[in-house]
């Protein structure tokens, strides 16, 4: 199971849960640690699978207030987000890795999603980390757990990096995040 924030500008992984099989139950329970750390969202746009269209996960979202947002039968393209992600993390992590065990491929999930949220910049926010961009929403004054809901708040800043520096910003940039912060 793979949940990300449904925003064009916030493409980060939110949590990739491997089990040898997703009831309604299992996606209902790693929702809850998801919505007691980040709050619950307005709605989550889901396929039609038996694990989102089940009992469980209507008395889920009816518990926390979240509207499930089923996309037609069908029709992959109504979530294209997900979908490229999805694409991307069997391209680099599902096809490419042996998992021995349920606690391996769990190991492997956890490194991959690190690695995507922590080292790989993307277009949509300014070539930025999603952590980066988390940071920047937060200030820095929670971990950098940001809920990244924050971030129209906040405008882009392109960054520049040079051969051998650390991670810099535009001038202009720079003197709008010590404004921010």
């Amino acid at each position: 199971m793979q949940v990300t924030p449904r925003r064009a500008w916030a493409p980060a992984s939110v949590t990739l849960h491997a089990d040898t099989a997703l009831s309604g139950e299992k996606v209902a329970a790693a929702l809850d640690k998801i919505v007691a750390d980040r709050g619950a969202p307005k709605s989550i746009t889901v396929d039609n699978g038996t694990e989102f269209a089940s009992k469980a996960m209507d008395l889920w979202a009816y518990s926390n207030g979240v509207h499930l947002d089923f996309i037609r039968p069908g029709r992959p393209v109504e979530n294209g987000y997900i979908e490229s992600f999805n694409g991307r993390l069997r391209d680099e992590c599902l096809n490419v890795e042996v998992f021995f065990s349920l606690a391996d491929a769990r190991r492997k999930l956890g490194l991959w999603q690190h690695d995507f949220n922590h080292h790989r910049p993307h277009s949509a926010l300014a070539d930025r980390t999603p952590a980066e961009f988390a940071a920047v929403c937060s200030g820095g004054n929670d971990g950098d757990k940001a809920a990244l809901e924050n971030a129209l708040r906040f405008p882009h800043f392109p960054r520049t990096v040079t051969a051998g520096s650390y991670l810099t910003y535009a001038p202009v940039s720079r003197l709008l995040l010590e404004t921010i912060t």
